[in-house]
């Protein structure tokens, strides 16, 4: 299959557009080229929450994979790093915001103060239930992309805290390094690392995954001269009201014109200080983001990517140079890199299952917040109901079988403790 693909590329020129990429790198320097950033309501709104849904999401993989089903908060907090969230907001002010997903219950420390400690509600369990399953119907479509993650380094090899990084939006499993990776011996191996950390090394090159996304759609985007001459154009839209002087028109024009190197080739005979090169770069973070579920990634998960990637000093430039292609949202504090052809509106071009099911759980996020605004949730102190629900949970945890009984929740005291537990949940 592949030697066909292979075969077809090189009837349309992909094979000579990589052959020119060395003539046309002496010929093309690096224009001075800056494109204001324009704010995009819309690509801004398909960002909003995703901060909220990744840190919730987390903390609900963390409990449910603990033998307790139930944790108390300084053992959540040793988690902190992971989620995202601002430094001043409390995590347990953070859980007690969406009651519908959290049910908490407490215990006396040392001091005879309250300890919070929180469990899953019914409704969570039965999405996460469900996010499960799509994981296991959807290993081998996670290994691949996984590989293509790690075939787009010159090492095949990355460091786990950067998959950790990545993993989430990659869609992979929580506990991806006990639960996903074990099972494809045959593609991943762990390594040490020269700097003493351990890595994930690609023990095999697959061909037919070594096709980018951009090569894939060139029968629907592209122009047939421009197929044949290898030289690719990326998909282009800007904000309503971006206004782009002539100077620039004409220079995004010839730039689009410029041979198109795929990032899973070697592209060391590339001067770094031409638009060439730039344009390999701007396909790697193309492909980049195409790998990942939702189409976006928080600009800080690619700054340690430079040496991985073999990409030059301030590489992340080519998302301000490139507004057309990608949008940088700020929104909730943080960049969020976004790639602008995913999306119809607010609406994702693709959808996968893994999605669907994340934005049940940010309806359910939303639905807990509102509720609890409204007072739906009431403080009480009944204990002896909050054990005998998390019981429920952890029965129907081990059953695989969620009861359909409402118990009360109910919410203790705004004390954290980081004293060790007497008798948790």
């Amino acid at each position: 299959m592949f030697h066909w693909l292979f075969g077809i590329a090189r009837n349309f020129g992909f094979v000579r557009g990589y052959q020119q990429g060395y003539i046309y790198q002496q010929k093309f320097s690096l224009v001075n080229i800056k494109l204001k950033w324009v704010k995009d309501r819309t690509l801004d709104a398909v960002v909003t929450g995703q901060r909220d849904l990744k840190a919730a999401g987390i903390l609900v993989s963390i409990i449910y994979s603990s033998s307790e089903c139930c944790l108390p908060i300084y053992h959540l907090s040793r988690h902190r790093g992971q989620l995202g969230l601002p430094s001043d907001l409390k995590l347990s002010t953070f859980i007690r915001r969406y009651p519908n997903i959290f049910n908490e219950s407490s215990f006396l420390d040392s001091g005879g103060s309250p300890v919070p400690c929180f469990s899953l509600s019914p409704e969570a369990l039965e999405l996460h239930h469900e996010e499960v399953n799509i994981l296991q119907q959807n290993q081998l479509e996670l290994r691949d992309r996984l590989c293509k993650l790690l075939m787009l380094t010159s090492d095949r090899i990355l460091p786990l805290q950067t998959i950790d990084q990545l993993k989430w939006d990659l869609g992979l499993p929580y506990d991806y390094q006990h639960s996903f990776v074990p099972n494809h011996p045959e593609s991943f191996l762990y390594v040490r690392l020269p700097d003493d950390r351990i890595g994930l090394k690609l023990l095999f090159w697959d061909d037919k995954l070594a096709i980018s996304e951009l090569q894939k759609n060139t029968s629907l985007q592209q122009k047939a001269e421009d197929i044949k001459n290898g030289s690719l154009a990326f998909p282009i839209s800007f904000t309503r009201g971006f206004g782009l002087k002539r100077k620039c028109m004409e220079w995004l024009k010839d730039w689009q014109k410029l041979p198109y190197t795929s990032p899973y080739i070697n592209a060391s005979h590339l001067d770094p200080r031409t638009d060439v090169s730039e344009k390999r770069i701007v396909g790697v973070f193309h492909e980049l983001l195409h790998l990942t579920l939702h189409k976006q990634t928080e600009r800080k998960n690619v700054s340690n990517l430079r040496r991985p990637l073999a990409l030059p000093q301030k590489f992340t430039k080519v998302f301000e140079r490139h507004p057309g292609i990608f949008y940088i949202s700020k929104r909730s504090d943080t960049q969020t890199v976004v790639l602008r052809e995913a999306y119809n509106g607010q609406e994702p071009v693709q959808n996968h299952a893994l999605v669907q099911i994340r934005e049940e759980f940010a309806s359910l996020l939303k639905k807990g917040l509102l509720d609890r605004s409204k007072g739906v949730y009431k403080k009480s102190r009944h204990t002896n109901l909050v054990e005998g629900f998390r019981k429920e949970v952890c029965i129907a945890k081990k059953t695989n079988q969620l009861s359909s009984q409402d118990e009360s929740d109910s919410m203790f005291s705004e004390y954290d403790s980081d004293g060790p537990p007497q008798n948790p949940c």
